[in-house]
């Protein structure tokens, strides 16, 4: 049974339960204002700060480097918390190793074939980092720059702002971009995310995070038994290189139909071609509810075993479901241990993967005058 999130705080506050990484008691039941702390130092001797926030049961640490979440601490139906996202607990880790975990993705999450597309007649040369595609806005992509990161609390809410500004030409990409994203902790422990952009000049912009899930707890283990919810009734088959072939294609008879919730694992090895092609899930969904003016609910998954749950609601039309299929049990975690093929899942809002080269995908395109907007709640339960 899922119980009310108050009652488990309430809970666990009096059993008088400690906290596992941030100190102090566990029951956080009221914003504290983000503490900032140094952790580490680039090869350049940039200095990258560790900001840890605390609100309505729910901790989150995150770097300027990347706007990396480092660790996401939740309580399971017992009120015991647990880390449950993949991360490093250095930062030479991050720079020399990470698949993306915990960062904030652009200037184009998601691939675009070949590195290449058009637009207003003119045609653009991406930074190329994934074969011959570009993946994540390149090989200098925003997961791999220092963020300014300025603190708030507002009313009950706690969080900070990050802001990046990409100049014209940055990884093959036109336009000055002034990227500013907001990480909000609400006092019932939801983590909110709002991406904002301006440009100068017509561009495509598609931001997202790349957290990496584990409700179960980071290290412990496969997210097999994980069971998943999306409300989708299409997704875009794509190509031996990930890249969509422009399809969208029905859900329904197929392992790829998560409409109602099933574990991860039942249909993971059923040997469809696009599963084996990717060695698992790493897709994106085509949400039935489109793009919409406010975030909606479009997925849910439930560890069975702590009782967490983690909902989604999002205003974007997709969601890449990635069932962490490249870890291969060299990365080694904050808890020391090491992540194996499927020991964590990413569940990234978005607009579709290489749509600039779709005319039939929503547009990806940001002009002058133009604000980009998005926004991502997370809502978590036990």
């Amino acid at each position: 049974m899922e119980l009310n999130r108050r009652t488990v705080i309430a809970g666990a506050a009096a059993a008088g339960l400690a906290a596992t990484t941030l100190g102090g008691t566990a029951e956080a039941a009221s914003g504290r204002k983000p503490v900032k702390e140094l952790f580490g130092t680039l090869a350049d001797g940039t200095k990258v700060y560790r900001w840890s926030l605390e609100n309505g049961g729910t901790r989150l640490k995150v770097l300027s480097y990347g706007g990396i979440v480092q660790t996401l601490e939740l309580p399971d139906r017992h009120g015991r918390y647990a880390n449950v996202v993949a991360g490093f607990d250095n930062i030479a880790d991050y720079v020399a190793k990470s698949p993306y975990f915990g960062a904030l993705i652009g200037r184009y999450g998601n691939r675009i074939g070949k590195g290449q597309f058009t637009l207003d007649g003119k045609a653009y040369q991406l930074s190329v980092n994934d074969g011959v595609n570009s993946l994540h806005g390149g090989a200098q992509g925003f997961d791999k720059h220092v963020w300014h990161v300025e603190p708030f609390t507002k009313g009950s809410d706690v969080g900070l702002r990050l802001h990046y500004t990409s100049v014209d030409g940055e990884m093959g990409y036109p336009g000055t971009l002034r990227t500013t994203v907001t990480y909000t902790l609400t006092r019932h422990g939801d983590w909110r995310i709002d991406y904002e952009a301006t440009t100068d000049k017509a561009t495509v912009v598609n931001l997202t995070s790349h957290v990496y899930w584990n409700l179960a707890g980071e290290g412990s283990g496969t997210i097999e038994d994980h069971e998943l919810s999306i409300a989708a009734s299409r997704y875009t088959p794509t190509d031996s290189g990930l890249i969509p072939t422009g399809e969208l294609a029905e859900v329904a008879g197929t392992p790829f139909d998560f409409r109602h919730a099933k574990p991860i694992g039942r249909d993971i090895r059923a040997g469809h071609e696009q599963q084996v092609q990717a060695k698992g899930y790493d897709h994106n969904w085509v949400l039935d509810k489109g793009i919409t003016a406010k975030p909606e609910h479009v997925a849910t998954l439930r560890d069975p075993r702590s009782g967490r749950t983690l909902k989604i609601a999002t205003n974007e039309p997709g969601l890449q479901f990635y069932s962490g299929n490249f870890l291969d049990g060299t990365l080694t975690g904050t808890g020391g241990r090491t992540y194996r093929q499927g020991d964590a899942l990413c569940l990234e809002t978005q607009h579709f993967p290489d749509s600039p080269n779709h005319a039939n995908f929503p547009s990806t395109v940001l002009r002058p005058g133009q604000t980009y907007r998005t926004s991502t709640l997370h809502t978590f339960g036990a």
